[in-house]
């Protein structure tokens, strides 16, 4: 079957249905998608509440909790350890289907009848790790969010198998980190981007193996450089100093100069090592994976984003989580041992044959369900026999699609969408939609999204950041009890806070680094770390190599003169790729070849 162009129903621009789509749309069973790759990725991120969480009260043992939905959601919710309790079940809630009210509603009002989980995670795997969320094998950690494996870190986002690190947004076996986005099995490492196997380094970006540096770009190997030079071991040690972070106004300094240093040297046209047949940023140890980002182990998937390690294979369009699934479609925040999920929001162990279902687990053959837990051939959370189950799910599949749900901005839902942005019990600018392909109020509710009005908050700043001392060796515990005023003054669109505190975790940290204190709240710090990821899109370019040296740089003038002779010799390199680097970015964008032509 040839490829097909068509039309997004959401944002009318055209996308295309290639071969090898149909024929994973036929094995397990589905329509192909009228939404196009990125509408139906906001659409599931719409779901995803991260990092804006609230008080409340758990609706069954009435204590206090820290809560993902805001207390004026009409929603019965439990803290982790009474939802996973099995003191309670969905399936007391079961009703028939009704044939004449859209599918999706009845499962939507069911929804909002059964107890949904305050924070997503293990609970019986957090210790002494509260504010946390999509989280589990947690130890003394501190508003972290999509992280496992982790003890003593704070203030992190996709932070796996780490320890006593804070501020870091997708780092995996790392300790003693501050302040790293894309880095791994790194010690000490502050201030970097997309390094691996680093020790003591500092500002530096797409270095590998090194250790004693400072300011770097595409080492490999090296120690006791600063901005690329060499130096010894005692002349290094004094060098440094001129830009290590140990006041904020040095931090100031040496960040204005490295973000100029960085771009004069290329960076390699995506993010990924040990593929096969990739596309996509951010891709590890995966084969025949296209249209991807920040994905490990998957195989033969298309269309996903944020999977963690442990195995994803077939699966199209799922966001979040991923271990040990296959079979998946167009779904979020499943994994862990299941297969054939559709269209659905949290399934996970042990779950098969899913569609249209909402935090499961343990399930087989369910449609329509919610908080069901090892249940099998269910609609709507009663219980039939197999027989009586295919024919109703026959029935509510042609109902589906003769009498599809329609939202507010008249989108029609037939059998094979994933919920309407709608339902989802969030507002835009409550969930990672809004981090990744950020609207304005205006924008948002002119495409018939939610947007949360931010309550005024009941405090007021005892202290300003311009106010903060510039050494960490200043401070003294007395500011654990000060409301530190944000620099952003809630002026900018990152759900700025306005004021933070400092935690005894975080100034143990600082006073051990010798780092100074951060000027913005946490929410605007993770804004920052997300600004120095690029970003889940891709761009048609060439490589800009022009032979002996790259060509002109468009918004930063930059020319980069090689430092070998590369395959295609004094002519522009041929190459051409799919690339997260957008055509009007500074970077100078090489080809794999050309790239590690010039690493060092």
């Amino acid at each position: 079957m040839p490829f097909e162009t068509r039309q997004c129903q959401n944002c009318k621009n055209e996308f295309r249905i290639e071969p090898e789509d149909f024929a994973f749309y036929e094995k397990i069973k589905v329509p192909p998608p009228t939404w196009c790759p990125e509408c139906r990725l906001i659409r599931r991120l719409s779901f995803r509440n991260e990092r804006t969480l609230y008080r409340g009260q758990c609706a069954r043992c009435g204590r206090s909790m820290i809560s993902m939905f805001s207390p004026d959601k009409e929603l019965i919710v439990y803290c982790r350890p009474c939802w996973w309790s099995d003191e309670w079940d969905g399936f007391e809630q079961g009703h028939d289907f009704d044939p004449v009210k859209p599918f999706l509603l009845q499962v939507h009002e069911l929804f909002r009848r059964i107890p949904t989980m305050a924070l997503h995670g293990l609970h019986s795997t957090i210790v002494n790790s509260d504010y946390t969320n999509m989280a589990g094998y947690l130890k003394n950690c501190y508003l972290l969010t999509h992280a496992d494996y982790n003890e003593n870190c704070a203030y992190g986002s996709f932070v796996m198998h780490s320890r006593d690190s804070i501020d870091n947004l997708m780092i995996d076996g790392c300790e003693l980190c501050y302040e790293n986005v894309n880095c791994r099995n790194s010690y000490q490492t502050f201030f970097s981007l997309d390094c691996e196997d680093c020790h003591n380094v500092y500002f530096s970006k797409n270095c590998v193996g090194c250790s004693n540096c400072l300011g770097c770009v595409n080492l490999r190997n090296k120690s006791y450089y600063i901005f690329n030079q060499p130096y010894t071991k005692e002349t290094y040690e004094k060098a440094v100093q001129d830009y290590l972070p140990s006041s904020f106004k040095k931090w100031s300094d040496t960040n204005e100069k490295i973000q100029d240093f960085w771009i004069r040297y290329p960076a390699k046209y995506m993010h990924e090592r040990r593929n096969v047949n990739v596309s996509g940023d951010y891709i590890y140890n995966c084969k025949n994976t296209h249209h991807s980002f920040i994905v490990t182990d998957a195989e033969d998937s298309r269309y996903c984003a944020f999977i963690v390690p442990s195995g994803l294979k077939d699966s199209y369009d799922l966001t979040h989580y991923g271990p040990n699934s296959e079979l998946v479609v167009d779904s979020f925040q499943v994994g862990n041992h299941v297969s054939r999920i559709r269209f659905s929001w949290w399934a996970v162990t042990d779950v098969e044959d899913a569609e249209y279902s909402m935090f499961v687990t343990g399930c087989r053959n369910v449609l329509g369900c919610v908080g069901l837990k090892k249940r099998q051939y269910c609609i709507l959370n009663k219980q039939y026999s197999k027989e009586e189950y295919e024919a109703l799910r026959s029935r509510i599949i042609e109902q589906m699609n003769t009498t599809p749900y329609r939202d507010s901005e008249g989108h029609e839902y037939r059998y094979g969408e994933f919920f309407p942005s709608e339902m989802s019990p969030f507002a835009y600018n409550e969930t990672t939609a809004q981090e990744l392909f950020p609207l304005t109020e205006q924008e948002a509710r002119q495409r018939g999204w939610a947007w949360k009005i931010v309550e005024k908050r009941d405090y007021q700043p005892t202290l300003s950041a311009e106010q903060l001392p510039d050494t960490i060796h200043e401070v003294t515990d007395s500011i654990l009890n000060e409301i530190i005023g944000c620099s952003h003054e809630g002026k900018c669109n990152e759900n700025c806070t306005t004021a933070f505190r400092i935690i005894p975790q975080e100034i143990e940290f600082y006073q051990k680094m010798n780092l100074p204190l951060p000027r913005l709240c946490p929410n605007c710090r993770h804004y920052q770390r997300i600004r120095q990821r690029n970003p889940l899109k891709l761009w048609h370019r060439k490589c800009m190599c022009g032979g002996d040296k790259s060509v002109h740089s468009i918004n930063s003038g930059n020319i980069y003169t090689n430092q070998t002779t590369h395959f295609h010799q004094d002519q522009s390199c041929p190459n051409e790729f799919e690339t997260s680097y957008a055509p009007d970015r500074p970077e100078i964008v090489y080809c794999e070849s050309c790239y590690q032509s010039e690493v060092v």
